[in-house]
């Protein structure tokens, strides 16, 4: 069989967290209309009778204002190094910029094969897909370049193909139907994060991280019990997250169980709690208290 390695770069919101879900068929990253979401190094696992392909999707390469916008930075080009093929992700919607510009100088010297996506096709004209993917061909000597679109699937299998046929032959990396590497409380965390992200606005979102303190047995049967902190920057931040009355942390909860239930197969019990960790994104200390 086929086996290897591959990564998906692109700048922050192009839809590479989508992609990899489809790729592998389960959602496994986290997915907002929120840039730099993604914050960890996620690997997701394709399974096929004849390859098993690990994607890693990667934080957003941008231009950082702060120490974890740094750390996201070098996550996402250590990567780029060890692995056997690169999907590099761009947004066709939100038109080619300076983003997809430098990003393309940095994969030109890659020894590596990289097939350039145009996501997200299914937003806009076919009229205006030709001349586009004209311009991302002649921003680099890659391998293929395939319109796609992550959100309605759209070619992504034969963008499976085009990447599987650059896979070494080798063994399975993960047991058959693994999709994922990340720990539970890992995802668990991000799913929170997801729902607190979408519920809130401004600047917050960034300034919010999640740490499941407990994941076990609740004292019902059938009940998974979970308690997790969401911290904040800023005391100001606190009420908003909490909102009046509690009404946002409560909705934050109330959509995190309805993904958090199929996920472990079981009821739950969330209890969440918002608390102050002053500036953590330049804190180098508090960012591995946090696990960056």
């Amino acid at each position: 069989m086929r086996s290897g390695f591959c990564s998906i770069v692109g700048r922050p919101n192009v839809g590479k967290s989508t992609l990899i879900n489809q790729l592998v068929g389960e959602k496994i990253a986290i997915t907002t209309p929120v840039p730099q979401t993604t914050r960890h190094v996620i690997r997701g696992v394709l399974n096929r009778e004849d390859a098993q392909v690990v994607f890693t999707d990667t934080p957003g390469i941008h231009k950082p204002k702060t120490l974890l916008g740094s750390r996201l930075n070098e996550l996402a080009r250590a990567n780029l190094s060890s692995v056997d093929c690169v999907v590099f992700c761009v947004d066709g919607s939100g038109g080619i910029g300076r983003g997809d510009e430098f990003l393309a100088r940095l994969l030109a010297g890659s020894p590596t094969p990289v097939i350039a996506a145009l996501n997200k096709v299914d937003d806009f004209a076919r009229k205006r897909q030709l001349p586009m993917l004209g311009r991302l061909a002649a921003m680099g000597d890659w391998a293929e370049v395939v319109p796609i679109s992550a959100r309605t699937g759209d070619n992504v299998d034969l963008l499976a193909d085009l990447i599987v046929a650059r896979m070494p032959e080798g063994p399975a990396y993960f047991p058959a139907g693994q999709v994922t590497d990340q720990p539970l409380e890992q995802r668990v965390a991000e799913i929170i994060r997801e729902k607190a992200i979408t519920a809130l606005r401004e600047e917050v979102p960034h300034s919010v991280a999640v740490v499941v303190d407990e994941l076990g047995p609740g004292e019902s049967p059938g009940i998974t019990a979970i308690s997790a902190h969401l911290y904040v920057e800023r005391d100001s931040q606190k009420g908003i997250v909490i909102g009046h009355g509690g009404e946002v942390l409560r909705t934050v909860g109330a959509r995190a169980r309805e993904e958090l239930e199929p996920l472990l197969g079981t009821g739950v019990y969330l209890d969440l709690r918002v608390k102050l960790m002053k500036e953590w994104q330049r804190d180098p200390r508090k960012l591995e208290r946090l696990g960056y």
